[in-house]
């Protein structure tokens, strides 16, 4: 169990750094990803910055992904073509979910980045980082778009995860660090006491607070090692 995201990232930063990554770039899942790729930026005094990835949800419930869709000059679509099949749909039928979830993309590009370019991750290790991952569609899109910008090294880090999903994306990532793989898995939810939704407020923050660190430099931080995959 983790008290809240903050110590769940402090636990996977000292994962991270005990795997030696020379001068990685941090890269978060917004909103939930965002205080642990803070916690580890700041462990490893790499660059924070976020992909914004959002859910595909089927037209007639919302809540059932059917895919995932990524930021970016040339964005990542990644469909479930067996469920797509399962329900009766195709392509056609998500084009008003794409556009919408497309401009909430952008809303929260103008919102998070606020004019800034995001740092270059071609032949650079970049660690993904997200507070949890359940069905793992979220990172396989994040994962196909930063390997389509020339990512050099990509790092998949989570505190908790399923055990299924997990092996479903070895193949997607170079390295995966996972805290915990639970085989009770059932939602991220479950592994943290205080595991309120963040803001967008707070992920303007913490990026901010992460640029001015760069800008300035930061000392090194300490802390046990936990036991990663």
């Amino acid at each position: 169990m983790f008290a809240d995201r903050e110590d769940a990232g402090r636990r996977l930063a000292a994962a991270l750094r005990a795997r030696g990554h020379a001068s990685p770039v941090v890269i978060a899942l917004p909103r939930g990803g965002v205080p642990i790729g803070f916690e580890i930026a700041r462990e490893l005094e790499a660059p924070l910055d976020v992909l914004l990835v959002r859910k595909i949800g089927a037209p007639f419930q919302p809540e059932l992904g059917v895919g995932a869709l990524s930021d970016g000059d040339d964005p990542q679509i990644l469909l479930d073509r067996e469920r797509l099949a399962r329900l009766g749909i195709d392509e056609a039928d998500l084009e008003d979910t794409i556009r919408a979830e497309s401009e909430e993309i952008r809303r929260r590009e103008q919102l998070y980045r606020r004019g800034r370019n995001p740092p270059a991750v071609r032949g650079r290790t970049v660690i993904l980082v997200d507070d949890g991952i359940a069905t793992g569609s979220s990172a396989r899109a994040a994962l196909r778009s930063l390997r389509r910008r020339g990512a050099g090294r990509l790092v998949l880090a989570a505190p908790v995860a399923s055990p299924d999903t997990i092996a479903e994306l070895a193949g997607e990532a170079d390295e995966i660090v996972c805290l915990l793989e639970p085989r009770d898995f059932r939602a991220v939810g479950q592994f943290y006491d205080d595991f309120r939704p963040v803001s967008d407020e707070e992920v303007v923050d913490l990026l901010e607070r992460g640029q001015a660190r760069e800008g300035r430099g930061a000392p090194p931080r300490s802390g046990g090692v936990a036991s990663g995959r």
